[in-house]
């Protein structure tokens, strides 16, 4: 792209430059706007995901998308092979479109909670085929900042900064039938508040980009939480993270169902402190019907940790189409087969896959041809790269320290136990949202038998084991399954075996969360200052007073 205008401006007393992609913002060292450098990489896989999507959703309008270097290549064409756009004489030449650059007939996009204005300045700095950035946050001071970096930068042109309640904003671009291609939301903690909005103010197949930072509430520390934000119980399984990204998954789409609408994921990320999912909605009555089929309850075992899914309700072939129903179960009985324990009672979560595999290999393509573009570049694409690999058809996971600590086993290599599932004739992959993890379509019958296969080759202190123990109802049975551990080659995974980088370690100490910006300014105190603060509070009384009048032996040391 061109050279852009020279920045105007310095910075103020008490403000630094922060310089993250292609934009140098101006940043109050007061904590009066929110900014977190963790989130790097949430910006740009954003950046990579939305170049591909606007490839997508330009090149039948006759655009062409275009990166520095891809100008003599066919790599702006996503479908090229397929559609024969380009093979001469008949066809009209693509208009090209090059980021930094205003793109008549573009993408809108709303960042409707923009803070300092970052990451839309990245997007029209990074981003080629926008036509317009809606960059709106309700804070005046993070409004005059957004403004200031806007001219800093110079993409005046793409950048809109707005002062409006974001839920206001995307009311009122739905009842001008004025919506967005794309609307990215990044808040501090839960998106709840805005989904609604949101999925009535994208456009017919646009783009919608949703992060969470409310773990606690969506990994199951706060199960009746998580039901009156999402509409789902979350348990606190080995399986939390993946599970989080379907209690979202779920809500997206019960809210946009409301509207006659449905959701389709392109791809959803667990990462660090939060998760981001990307799904394109789209409008259908006859679709919507399927959503009951696409949402499942997780019986969850609360001894041995082995779940189970029971669909809401089922889809069945009727001639041309599909008749839907009610769905029969439960999968389980009163008691959990293996370990006779009770089970737990989770979701409703998306139990369709989480990402469209094509799109996420059409990401990695791009970043292989620009191999400098992004400064989490390594991490993506080991990400990514898991992620492709991932079975889609099978919803959560197991970890090898999970199933070998409930029968108090030494814990086999995750090539060993991948190969003794090949063995046995099922798939098996890892998840990108955990290290451990392992997703098998076998049955959890079959996963036991292993583990007990294992058992007679490292035996373990039957001994301490009491009777009633969900390691010794689970050894107690013999394996119907002879399991093999001879090492295959296919157990471990491309990704895996190129090194890449898939759970990097954190740069920096204290590298997540971030204190929440104060609206009047002044110093916020930083979550390790509070911490501090608050550390021993229960045995430290403003009075003096102890907490009861003869301390336990524990509390005097």
């Amino acid at each position: 792209s061109g050279a852009s205008p020279a920045p105007e401006g310095s910075p103020h007393a008490g403000e630094a430059l922060i310089s993250e992609g292609r934009a140098t913002i101006l940043f109050p060292s007061a904590n009066e706007v929110f900014y977190n450098p963790v989130q790097g990489f949430n910006r740009d896989l954003t950046c990579a995901v939305l170049t591909e999507f606007a490839r997508l959703l330009l090149h039948p309008k006759g655009i062409r998308v275009v990166l520095p270097g891809e100008e003599n290549t066919d790599a702006g064409s996503p479908q090229a092979p397929e559609e024969g756009d380009g093979d001469g004489a008949g066809a009209e030449p693509l208009r090209v479109a090059k980021a930094g650059e205003v793109c008549e007939g573009g993408l809108r996009v709303l960042e409707a909670l923009a803070a300092s204005g970052l990451r839309s300045i990245r997007f029209a700095k990074e981003v080629p085929g926008l036509r317009n950035v809606v960059a709106n946050d309700c804070s005046s001071r993070a409004v005059e900042l957004m403004g200031r970096n806007v001219a800093f930068n110079g993409v005046g042109a793409l950048v809109t900064p707005s002062m409006a309640d974001a839920r206001m904003l995307m009311y009122q671009c739905k009842a001008d039938r004025k919506p967005f291609d794309v609307i990215d939301l990044d808040p501090y903690g839960s998106p709840a508040p805005f989904l609604d909005a949101a999925v009535q103010a994208v456009s017919e197949g646009g783009l919608l980009c949703v992060t969470c930072t409310d773990m606690g509430v969506l990994a199951g520390n706060n199960a009746e939480t998580c039901y009156s934000k999402y509409g789902a119980i979350s348990l606190k399984g080995k399986f939390c993270h993946e599970m989080a990204l379907r209690i979202i998954l779920h809500s997206l789409d019960q809210r946009a169902n409301c509207y006659q609408r449905f959701i389709a994921p392109l791809l959803a990320v667990s990462a660090d402190f939060y998760i981001r999912v990307f799904v394109r909605v789209f409008t259908g009555q006859a679709k919507v019907k399927a959503s009951a089929s696409k949402q499942a309850l997780v019986y969850h075992c609360v001894g041995c940790g082995t779940h189970h899914l029971q669909r809401m309700g089922k889809a069945t072939a009727h001639g041309n189409g599909f008749k839907y129903g009610a769905a029969t179960g439960p999968p389980v009985g009163s008691t959990c087969e293996f370990c006779q324990q009770r089970h737990q009672l989770g979701g409703p979560i998306w139990a369709e896959p989480l990402h469209d595999v094509p799109f996420v290999q059409r990401v990695l393509a791009a970043l292989e041809r620009s191999p400098r573009r992004f400064q989490t570049q390594e991490r993506m694409q080991g990400v990514l790269s898991s992620i492709a690999e991932e079975l889609s058809d099978v919803p959560l996971y197991y970890t090898l320290e999970g199933l070998s600590s409930t029968v108090h086993c030494n814990t086999p290599s995750l090539l060993q136990f991948s190969s003794a599932l090949l063995h046995a004739g099922y798939r098996v992959s890892l998840s990108h949202a955990c290290r451990t993890a392992v997703k098998t379509d076998a049955p959890p019958a079959v996963l036991w038998d292993i583990l007990r296969c294992w058992v007679q080759l490292h035996p373990v202190k039957r001994e301490r084991l009491t009777d009633a123990s969900p390691a010794a109802q689970i050894l107690a049975v013999e394996p119907t399954l002879q399991a093999s551990f001879a090492i295959r080659a296919d157990a471990n995974p491309s990704s895996r075996k190129r090194g890449l980088k898939r759970f990097p370690e954190n740069p920096e100490a204290f590298w997540g969360p971030k204190a929440r910006a104060k609206a009047g300014g002044g110093i916020s105190p930083s979550l390790q200052e509070k911490r501090k603060r608050l550390q021993n509070k229960r045995t430290q009384r403003p009075d003096g007073a102890d907490l009861k009048p003869s301390p336990c032996k524990r509390h005097k040391e």
